[in-house]
């Protein structure tokens, strides 16, 4: 149970700064800084305070989006994933965005990814917008209109649309195990890439990798190279079905599915870094 009347808020804000951030660590610093530095501040005149609050985390997750570099390896990056399966009383899950799209958001700079998180995640209308973000009604327009057309053709497919139950990723490991290239080929669809991202502490193979014979060799390679010993577990990150790989008790390994709608695979991404699989854990 909160403790103070603002904590209630906590779970709300932290939806706002995870899908600008991509990053549960970052989120929850965000979420920590708006709320001390407004029970630190004198506040005068805030008729609202929950609006006041989820608009300072806006603006304080977009400009620690500016300020973050990541310099170590910018063209691996994934986003840090979370348990949406479960309820968990510290963040709303439904409004959490789905991991495909996270990535994809990373070709948006900072503003142009509040504007349209805020339009197509949380239904913001451009005058809501302009006053969370303080810019005029027609530069949100021209915000949302450039990160429209810088997603255009690669928008992924609503994942909670498309039906995907454990037996398909059963199945997907069973062949792996098996070591059946043309089957596992059959599985994924024409235009399946995968992506690994190790952190500056694990190498992997940075460049994506795609076509069904490429990444069904991938695969396989990696299952027995690495995975072969470790118990398996099924669960839903970001609203994507998921695979987590455990050594012994430790999570080593994440892979987030997308499926077309002929329940193909269309992506895999593959987070290895320790630092992004920790929370996993809390969940």
């Amino acid at each position: 149970m909160p403790t103070n009347p603002i904590e209630s808020y906590h779970p709300a804000l932290f939806a706002y700064a995870y899908n600008i951030l991509g990053s549960y660590e970052d989120a929850k610093d965000a979420v920590q800084d708006v709320t001390l530095n407004y029970l630190t501040t004198p506040r005068v005149n805030i008729a609202n305070e929950k609006a006041y609050l989820i608009r300072s985390i806006i603006n304080h997750s977009i400009n620690m989006k500016k300020r973050y570099k990541r310099t170590s390896y910018p063209e691996s990056w994934l986003p840090e994933p979370v348990e949406t399966h479960g309820a968990d009383h510290r963040m709303n899950s439904r409004e959490i965005l789905s991991y495909s799209l996270l990535v994809l958001l990373e070709r948006l700079g900072p503003k142009e990814r509040g504007v349209y998180i805020l339009k197509h995640a949380f239904d913001y209308t451009h005058e809501e917008i302009a006053g969370t973000l303080e810019l005029s009604v027609e530069n949100s327009r021209k915000l949302l209109s450039r990160a429209t057309r810088k997603l255009s053709g690669v928008r992924p497919q609503e994942q909670r649309s498309v039906l995907v139950n454990s037996d398909l990723l059963n199945n997907y490991i069973a062949i792996v195990r098996g070591g059946d290239i043309r089957a596992l080929e059959k599985m994924l669809s024409d235009d399946i890439m995968a992506h690994a991202d190790g952190g500056s502490k694990l190498s992997v193979v940075r460049e994506l990798t795609a076509g069904p014979r490429e990444v069904a060799h991938l695969m396989r390679h990696v299952f027995e190279k690495y995975q072969r010993e470790f118990s398996i577990a099924y669960t839903f990150v970001n609203h994507q079905p998921a695979l987590l790989f455990f050594n012994k008790l430790e999570l080593v390994n994440c892979q987030i599915f997308e499926f077309d709608q002929d329940q193909k695979i269309k992506r895999i991404y593959s987070v290895v870094d320790p630092d992004k699989l920790k929370n996993l854990k809390l969940f």
